[in-house]
């Protein structure tokens, strides 16, 4: 009874040693200035964040960049595993466990500005020929879902404002936070291209798995409100984004 007793009391120990010594995978994608790869090493405000909360949570997090759509597909079946910076919506609500904001963008669609074009509601632009857009952005969710049919789904953001450099499309939709990156890799300047019509605002989290512990999440959660509570978030995201709009509290 004795050593019954004893190896069930060794087996228990190994079994809270395993949860608390769980390694975190936390993927993300190429997509600047939230999340970005460089000299081998991925960076950015989302990716300083989700640092700072492995550190001050203590737990021990690795952070893969990966093509989105096996991010995002991984962190819906994974134990122990998250992709950040999510848009958070209805339709994926209940896939996730949620931790954020983390940052809040507006999109918008852009044309060249040496076009001169005008717009005055949606339905001309719906009208106005193709649009690109990275097909597994939730943009495209949502303008198919209003009905465009005139969108022209690439696979990449640089081949998106590529289209628009050499005239292939006349319009693009992306986000203010991520605009400079993305003008900047095809080779064109903020100040050569013209917003229309703000369409949406999305919130960005951190989405981890539904089969990742409740226990985690909510200690995730709870530090990201002491780092808003302590300036430490407001810090790391003014170092990133001077002027955009931050995140005020957690949800």
């Amino acid at each position: 009874m004795l050593l019954r007793r004893c190896l069930l009391g060794i087996w228990l120990m190994s079994c809270l040693v395993d949860s608390v010594l769980a390694e975190l995978h936390l993927l993300t994608e190429d997509a600047p200035p939230a999340n970005y790869s460089r000299d081998g090493g991925v960076h950015g405000l989302a990716v300083d964040l989700v640092r700072a909360l492995s550190e001050r949570t203590g737990d021990a997090a690795r952070i893969d960049l990966l093509p989105w759509t096996r991010a995002y597909n991984l962190a819906q079946k994974n134990a122990d595993t998250a992709v950040f910076s999510t848009v958070r919506t209805p339709e994926r609500e209940g896939k996730f466990q949620w931790v954020g904001p983390l940052l809040i963008g507006t999109t918008s669609f852009y044309s060249l500005k040496a076009r001169n074009l005008q717009f005055e509601n949606m339905q001309q632009v719906a009208q106005s020929g193709p649009l690109a857009l990275p097909r597994q952005w939730h943009t495209f969710e949502t303008l198919s879902g209003r009905g465009f049919t005139n969108l022209y789904g690439v696979s990449n953001p640089k081949t998106m404002v590529t289209m628009l450099k050499h005239g292939r499309v006349q319009l693009i939709a992306t986000e203010d936070l991520a605009l400079e990156d993305e003008l900047s890799a095809a080779g064109l300047r903020v100040d050569q291209v013209q917003a229309h019509l703000p369409f949406m605002r999305s919130a960005y989290y951190i989405a981890f798995s539904p089969q990742t512990d409740a226990a985690v999440v909510l200690r995730w959660r709870r530090e990201l409100d002491v780092m808003h509570q302590d300036g430490s978030f407001a810090q790391i995201f003014r170092r990133w984004l001077p002027h955009a709009e931050m995140p005020t509290a957690t949800e």
